[in-house]
């Protein structure tokens, strides 16, 4: 069979079998590296399992650790807490930092509480700031009526 210009690398070439190969069960075998490959990944996972089991008792130490004991109190240790353990009646201990920024918060509650009632300097000079500001308007606008009146006293006086 003819193939043209180029010829296919001797690696490239596919094989088909024909439908009476297939029943007949003749085809060309496929290769079985990928079934033998995956048949020993599965034994390897199965031995890391059991040794996995036999190693959970002994702590693997490196270096000189496995010839010395130390006890090193910067060394945190995972600690594993059932369920069942756990004492709900137990409070958590905040840290300095969260007690802290807790009492900050309610300190602020407070000073806004006092603030709105006026029982702190800043809202008294805040106030006093208020009345007098109040008051210079207040100045102001009954200095407008007067002029506006002495404006239409002239318009009056003007038109006789």
């Amino acid at each position: 069979m003819g193939r043209g210009k180029f010829k296919g690398k001797p690696t490239g070439r596919r094989q088909f079998s024909t439908p009476e190969e297939m029943i007949a069960g003749t085809s060309a075998p496929r290769p079985r590296t990928f079934r033998q490959e995956e048949a020993e990944v599965e034994e390897d996972v199965r031995s890391e399992e059991e040794s996995e089991e036999e190693s959970e008792d002994e702590e693997k130490r490196k270096g000189t650790q496995g010839v010395i004991q130390i006890e090193n109190p910067n060394l945190a240790k995972p600690k594993n807490v059932k369920a069942r353990d756990i004492d709900m009646e137990k409070t958590t201990e905040l840290s300095r930092r969260e007690r802290e920024e807790i009492e900050r918060q309610k300190a602020h509650e407070r000073y806004m509480k006092l603030q709105e009632q006026g029982k702190t300097e800043q809202a008294r000079k805040d106030l006093e700031r208020l009345a007098l500001i109040r008051q210079q308007r207040a100045e102001a606008a009954k200095k407008r009526e007067e002029e506006k009146a002495a404006k239409e006293q002239k318009k009056v006086e003007a038109r006789k």
